[in-house]
């Protein structure tokens, strides 16, 4: 499982009043911590006014990469902002992200091209959320034309399936369950990311939901995800069950993170 380490992200109280403060041991810290617990990218997301988010963007990116080498998860609605923070990353990391809606894709594919710059891509489009598998599906062949014309091969994608609020939705997760395994079953090197938090929002005990969601899309092919890689429970999980569906061979992954202490008892 690719993770992405959700934890530096302004619409979090206690990053917002760091950034607010300009407490750069705050968010150096965090940056640590989430490397420790084995993220292959670090969220960061200013979550400001427009008109201080590039600035803001730069000096938490540069906060970052002051503790890690870990590479940088550019995240923001405004992808001008994504393209101009790629200046500041000492490394290919991962664009969060584009969709079909306006240009959004226009303005990042040609940029990353001929580079070693990951995307994530939100089945969505100008009429919004589609409803059905069968119309983010519609959006999926899309944003495939669109890497195809631009040469960026499909490893380098994380295609969001859109995860809902469980709480309005009619079907559980089936539809996004559906479109998952649709989308390996064409491009089986692709990733299949998503928030997994966002299925509980309005729940009670919030994190038995998003664990059970994580088992679940991992078994339906999902392999990225933007998580809090602190929570331990959850880490165990996604460590099982990768070894559970065969993907972790004699389940050293699974030994290996029980040592380190990435989950189980703390040491």
């Amino acid at each position: 499982m690719i993770i992405i380490g959700e934890k530096i992200n302004g619409a979090i109280p206690s990053v917002s009043k760091a950034i607010a403060e300009k407490d750069a041991g705050f968010i150096r810290n965090l940056a640590k911590v989430q490397t420790e617990a084995g993220v292959a990218f670090i969220d960061v997301c200013a979550s400001v006014e427009s008109s201080i988010e590039l600035e803001t963007m730069k000096w938490l990116i540069d906060l970052v990469q002051e503790v890690t080498d870990t590479p940088i998860a550019i995240d923001s609605p405004n992808v001008r902002i994504c393209a101009e923070a790629i200046k500041f990353c000492n490394k290919p990391g991962l664009i969060n992200s584009v969709s079909m809606e306006g240009d959004k894709i226009e303005a990042i594919f040609p940029l990353i091209a001929d580079t070693k710059w990951d995307c994530a891509a939100l089945l969505c489009d100008d009429t919004g959320i589609p409803q059905n598998a069968e119309k983010r599906l519609e959006v999926f062949a899309s944003i495939m034309k669109k890497a195809k014309e631009y040469n960026i091969d499909p490893s380098r994608l994380h295609i969001d399936p859109l995860v809902q609020m469980l709480c309005t939705s009619e079907d559980g997760i089936n539809t996004i369950t559906d479109v998952i395994k649709e989308i390996k079953a064409q491009y089986p090197k692709i990733h299949v990311t998503g928030g997994a938090s966002n299925i509980s929002f309005n729940l009670p005990a919030r994190k038995l939901v998003n664990q059970a969601f994580i088992v679940l899309s991992m078994n339906a092919g999902m392999d990225s995800a933007i998580v809090d890689p602190l929570n331990r429970d959850l880490m165990g999980m996604i460590y099982a069950t990768e070894a559970l569906l065969g993907q972790d061979e004699y389940c050293m992954e699974y030994i290996g993170a029980f040592r380190e202490g990435k989950f189980g008892q703390k040491k």
